[in-house]
Formats: structure tokens, C-alpha cells, sequence
């Protein structure tokens, strides 16, 4: 019996214009967790500056970037708009100071960092990033490169398989932004 394959939806990264939610509609009613729309606001607003045609084209560099059936999403600061540890603002040191947080779903994207790149080997990676090995996934090293270039901020990225991503977003409530939803699995 495996895990089952988590479906992420896609963003919609080619919605036109953004308005910024009232603060009654940033959190579901039922579950008290930021809506989606809240989320892709939170990361227009931060990250882009309120310019939704930049993101939509970072979402095409992500999917452009990853190999096809991986998933991606945003996590982090980004999304929630605070630090996980310490509740602080999203750029709260300065205008650039906060990073990304890209995670990349699947056996394909686990496959991209070598086997000492892992903090549960062959599930979960730890981060592409400036403070780790910045050689921990050689493939993914240009392509982080022209994400910072496109944000001008920081950009980890980690991999993750789809138990990981059950787990900490459905079971844990980790609130993540989907980019690049996984295709559907064949029957």
C-alpha cells in the first residue's frame, strides 16, 4: 500500500489584476487558514511589488525550469506574510532581507540533489541555499541564479516527496502556495 499521491492546484498565475483582499476574506471560515487568494496576494504584494505580470512570470520560469510531472510551491514568509519563528514581517530587516522558500515535489526533483543533500534521505532535502552546500543539487544551481535575479532577494530551494508534502501541509497545516500543480497519475 503506498502514500497517495498529493494533487496541488495550480496557481492562477495569468489571473489580470490583483486587489487586495478585505481582512474578512484572508482566512477560510471553516478552518481559519489563510485562502488561497490571501496567499497569492501575500506573495504579488511582498515579493512582486503588487505586480502580478511579474509573478506569472516567475511561475513560467519555475514550470519552464523543473522537469515535467514535478510539482512546486511557495512556503514561507512569503505566503503567510510573518516569520514562522519569531511572527515578524515578511522583509522586516530591510527591503530583500527575507528569501524564498521554493519546495519542488517528486521522485524527479529528489533525484536532483546528491545523496548527502538530504535531511531524510531520498524524502525531504535540505535547501539549495547560500547558508547550506550551495553544491548539495549541481543541476538546480543556474536556475536558483535567475530566480534571484528575477526577485532580487534570496532563493532556497528544497525537494520533497509527496508524503512530506501530505504531511506538513494537510496533516500540520503548513500553509504553501501552489506554482506548478503534479499531473493527474494515470489509472
Amino acid at each position: 500500500m503506498g502514500w497517495p499521491q498529493r494533487q496541488f492546484r495550480h496557481c492562477r498565475c495569468s489571473d489580470p489584476g490583483v486587489t487586495e483582499p478585505e481582512t474578512s476574506e484572508l482566512k477560510d471560515p471553516v478552518e481559519g487558514e489563510l485562502t488561497e487568494e490571501a496567499k497569492r496576494s501575500n506573495v504579488i504584494r511582498l515579493v512582486f511589488g503588487g505586480d502580478a505580470e511579474k509573478f506569472r512570470e516567475f511561475c513560467d520560469v519555475v514550470r519552464d525550469g523543473i522537469p515535467l510531472g514535478v510539482g512546486a510551491v511557495l512556503r514561507g514568509s512569503s505566503v503567510t506574510g510573518e516569520r514562522w519563528k519569531d511572527g515578524a514581517a515578511f522583509d522586516a530587516d530591510g527591503p530583500g532581507t527575507s528569501d524564498l522558500d521554493l519546495t519542488l515535489i517528486g521522485g524527479d526533483a529528489l533525484a536532483m540533489f546528491r545523496l548527502d543533500g538530504f535531511y531524510v534521505p531520498g524524502l525531504h532535502s535540505r535547501p539549495l541555499s547560500d547558508k547550506e552546500d550551495p553544491a548539495i543539487a549541481p543541476e538546480l544551481v543556474s536556475f536558483r541564479q535567475k530566480l534571484i535575479m528575477m526577485v532580487g532577494r534570496p532563493v532556497n530551494i528544497q525537494a520533497t516527496g509527496d508524503i512530506v508534502m501530505f504531511f506538513r501541509g494537510d496533516l500540520l497545516g503548513q500553509p504553501y502556495l501552489t506554482l506548478v500543480a503534479r499531473p493527474e497519475p494515470e489509472a
